[in-house]
């Protein structure tokens, strides 16, 4: 039979509990931080959905040039921000786009770095190392039971938190990554630009992501994926480099502040999970712990 511990044993064991006055402040306070975790993530959907709602009017609907070019003002922004925008179309090879704009594919004001195969760069020890960073750990946010690679890589095929990663192949998603710094894997993009701004890359990546995602579920493979001639046909209407600047400051702050509370969220959970069992075993006192989360907090 395989190894097993039998009902008796377990009924042999014996844990040490808190009295059960100390044991509701316990739980309310893994509650506390539960909520406040809880908290920023939904913030971070709000920030989320007004971002990607201003990108697609300005970027990809032209809203605020439409209305101008039928002599309307704008709506939901003020006179200053209106006057950034032109009051006409012009044609190109994309369509009608507005005066003064060029059409670009991603791939031709963003740079697509593919991560390495790092069975190939195994860690230099057990405790000089980076974690690994496939899509699974992409799509959960951290790097829990990640495999490890060397920590000497060249700095490009470093990642860091705030970095843009896109998974090109299985399951594509474009995330903001805060999960520490790994290693970039095969099958990931860490997307950079020295043309533009950080969250109009990451908002014209995911714009695509959609049309991306059916690509390389008709694959004939076993995993589907998308191909760098993809990012090349994936073709959006670029504005004049002061445009980007002027509009950054409207949409640059929201997705900032996503990082700042992933981040944040991330430290709380950490806090929570180094607490509760040191609580628990009675090695921490509450009011050693309270003080540790409203300095967390504060």
């Amino acid at each position: 039979m395989a190894p097993y511990l039998s009902l008796s044993d377990q009924r042999r064991l014996r844990i040490t509990l808190p009295p059960f006055a100390v044991q509701r402040c316990i739980g309310e306070l893994g509650d506390a931080l539960d909520d406040r975790i809880d908290l920023l993530r939904q913030t971070n959907t709000t920030l989320e959905s007004i971002a990607q709602a201003l990108f697609k009017s300005w970027f990809i609907d032209f809203d605020p040039v439409r209305a101008k070019a039928e002599g309307r003002e704008p709506e939901g922004m003020g006179a200053e921000t209106a006057a950034l925008f032109p009051d006409a179309f012009e044609e190109s090879a994309f369509g009608e786009i507005p005066r003064g704009w060029t059409v670009r594919g991603l791939d031709s004001f963003a740079n697509y770095l593919n991560g390495l195969a790092l069975q190939k760069f195994p860690p230099e020890s057990e405790q000089e190392y980076l974690p690994v960073i496939k899509i699974a750990q992409l799509r959960a946010g951290n790097t829990a039971g990640a495999d490890r690679a060397s920590a000497r890589l060249k700095p490009e095929y470093v990642v860091h938190d705030g970095d843009v990663l896109f998974s090109w192949s299985g399951s594509l998603e474009v995330e903001f990554w805060c999960g520490g710094d790994g290693a970039l894997n095969q099958h990931l993009f860490k997307v950079s630009s020295k043309d533009v701004p950080k969250w109009f890359y990451y908002q014209a990546t995911r714009h695509f992501l959609p049309g991306f995602r059916e690509i390389a579920a008709h694959k004939a493979t076993t995993m589907g994926h998308i191909q760098r001639m993809h990012l090349t046909e994936a073709r959006i209407a670029l504005p004049p480099a002061d445009l980007i600047g002027a509009l950054g400051e409207f949409i640059g702050p929201l997705l900032e502040r996503r990082i700042t509370n992933s981040l944040l969220a991330r430290e709380l959970a950490a806090l929570r999970d180094t607490l509760l069992p040191r609580l628990i075993s009675g090695k921490l006192r509450l009011p050693e712990a309270e003080a540790q989360l409203n300095e967390a907090t504060a």
